[in-house]
């Protein structure tokens, strides 16, 4: 069998010709012309989606455009690693949850206080226990030890310098004997403030680079934004806003206040005057924020008011006898018997001593 090419003659060739060019051409054109309404369209849904109502209109734009983040350290701090893990971790708690921004953020903020913060505020707690009950150990060594120096400086007629020399030295083994047999080193008394600070700075920065769209400002930063311009809750719907009605400064200021209250009436013994002139700075301190709290975004004092309130509940549940021993906490002199009998009555006589002053 022969296959024979079809053979055209140059008439048909020159009427297929420019038909199919013909053809082609008006297919491109056809191309060029979806593709515009495509771009019209497109322009019209991204408009579209800065609206959700006839009344109430988005931008994709920060309402305060922040302008020292750009620079220096702070924007290193804005693209460090623990804030960047912070961020994308609340990205996938909010998709994960399905809870509106405003309940994402104090979730979160649960969340990561829970499984941090908490756990080294009991050990805090167990190791300041521990060192309170060697110092009372530690006050009957130490007048042994003055009995054998006293000894010691007729026998060998030592002079005062020599006497005091050896006896600080004995007592700084001694004390530090005591220390490695109950595995109590003052140092791990800080371990919660050296996570803990570090922890809320990283998480602010987190929450605000959502807020400002920072980093990078993509498309998935201004669906966050978008999210969190409508996500709010109650009197703040808008979470990149101001709160304009005051409630969360004046919420924020009040708490830390009664959580600085707390620590001092739950004292026992007689505060120091570095430790008075230390607690009137941080309500100084307290106080000063609340005016610099007033113009942040409404997202951010959700997540501090939060924390706040974890701290103070965190701290009256601590003080509780049973709830120590069932962290394991040893029963210490300072301890409480009645913790919240006690802190009602010194609450009530700081109240009737400052009514008595006016």
């Amino acid at each position: 069998m022969f296959h024979l090419k079809p053979k055209f003659s140059n008439t048909i060739k020159s009427i297929v010709v420019p038909l199919r060019t013909e053809y082609f051409n008006k297919v491109y054109l056809c191309h060029l012309v979806a593709q515009k309404k495509f771009n019209v369209i497109q322009q019209k849904f991204d408009y579209q989606k800065r609206t959700f109502s006839q009344n109430k209109e988005v931008h994709l734009q920060p309402l305060v455009q922040p302008q020292i983040s750009d620079i220096g350290i702070f924007k290193t701090l804005s693209e460090s690693a623990p804030v960047q893990f912070l961020q994308s971790s609340l990205v996938e708690i909010h998709s994960y949850t399905g809870l509106p921004w405003w309940g994402t953020i104090i979730f979160s903020t649960v969340l990561l206080r829970s499984c941090t913060t908490l756990p080294l505020a009991v050990f805090q707690q167990y190791i300041l226990a521990k060192l309170e009950l060697i110092k009372y150990e530690m006050n009957d060594i130490v007048k042994e030890l003055k009995k054998e120096i006293s000894i010691a400086a007729k026998s060998y007629k030592w002079d005062v310098t020599t006497a005091k020399s050896v006896y600080n030295y004995s007592f700084k083994s001694q004390w530090n004997k005591l220390i490695v047999r109950e595995n109590c080193h003052p140092f791990k008394t800080t371990l919660l403030l050296w996570v803990q600070i570090p922890l809320w700075v990283s998480l602010s920065v987190s929450i605000r680079n959502l807020i400002y769209m920072q980093p990078k400002m993509d498309e998935t930063a201004k669906m966050i934004f978008l999210q969190l311009s409508t996500e709010g809750v109650g009197w703040i719907p808008n979470l990149t806003a101001m709160d304009s009605t005051l409630v969360l400064p004046i919420a924020f200021g009040i708490i830390n206040l009664g959580l600085i209250e707390l620590m001092t009436l739950s004292k026992v013994t007689v505060p120091t005057k570095f430790q008075r002139i230390t607690t009137n700075l941080f309500r100084g301190f307290t106080i000063i924020l609340i005016p610099i709290c007033i113009s942040l975004p409404s997202g951010l004092l959700v997540y501090w008011t939060t924390s706040s309130l974890y701290g103070l509940v965190q701290n009256f549940v601590l003080m509780s006898p049973k709830v120590k021993r069932f962290c394991r906490i040893p029963p210490t002199p300072s301890e409480l018997e009645y913790p919240y009998k006690q802190l009602s009555a010194a609450f009530k006589k700081r109240f009737n001593f400052l009514n008595k002053d006016k």
